[in-house]
């Protein structure tokens, strides 16, 4: 078991990036050779002046007017997104084995911060989880497959909570911690969550085409 958890937290995280980095540039590169193939007039009219206006005004809250109609989904899913970088990313115990690994570290949550943050991620996911049951458009348009995407990536926040409070089967939820996480990092290149990269490129195209062609706001 002991050998076991130092593969899952020592080699097997560096494997998962590995998978993660190694398929991004992959899907890039598929991505672009379709466009140049189907698509190559875009690049007559994409602007970095347009690209980046639609992208920033689509990061201030509340800015596009599609999400004043829905105020509470997107209040909830502006929050969502933004914690579900910066917990993993500046928390504590994740920069504590960054630094012994690699010597690296920069400025850290405070574990009341980081634990009050993970129930506003699992609180949140419950939402997306009920609503794909009670909003009768989204409820049409939902899959198994919704609800699994919903489940992995609940799972590395659930599990952590567990294991920082120690509730019960401490060892366990630690290993289920790390390997959901490191599923989740392989998984990104290969599914829906592959959005993460998309949504700016979507913006960026959407937003050129708005300022250079129909010389509007895309918001």
């Amino acid at each position: 078991m002991h050998s076991f958890i130092n593969f899952i937290m020592g080699p097997m995280v560096w494997i998962s990036f590995l998978i993660f980095f190694i398929g991004v540039i992959f899907r890039l590169i598929g991505l672009f050779k379709q466009i140049n193939a189907k698509e190559n007039f875009v690049y007559t009219y994409l602007s970095f002046k347009y690209s980046f206006r639609s992208i920033f005004a689509w990061l201030i809250p509340f800015l596009p007017v599609s999400t004043r109609k829905s105020p509470v989904f997107y209040s909830i899913s502006y929050v969502f997104h933004l914690l579900l970088f910066l917990i993993p990313i500046f928390l504590l115990s994740h920069v504590a084995l960054l630094e012994e690994s690699m010597h690296w570290s920069w400025v850290t949550l405070s574990d009341s911060t980081a634990d009050s943050l993970t129930l506003i991620v699992i609180f949140s996911l419950i939402f997306f989880f009920i609503r794909r049951f009670v909003v009768p458009e989204v409820k049409f348009l939902t899959r198994l497959s919704d609800f699994l995407f919903i489940l992995i990536v609940a799972l590395p926040f659930v599990t952590g909570f567990l294991a920082y409070h120690q509730f019960f089967a401490y060892r366990w939820m630690v290993i289920v911690h790390v390997l959901s996480g490191e599923l989740m990092i392989i998984l990104i290149p290969f599914t829906r969550f592959f959005h993460m990269f998309l949504a700016p490129l979507t913006r960026a195209y959407t937003g050129s085409e708005f300022g250079n062609v129909r010389h509007a706001k895309d918001w």
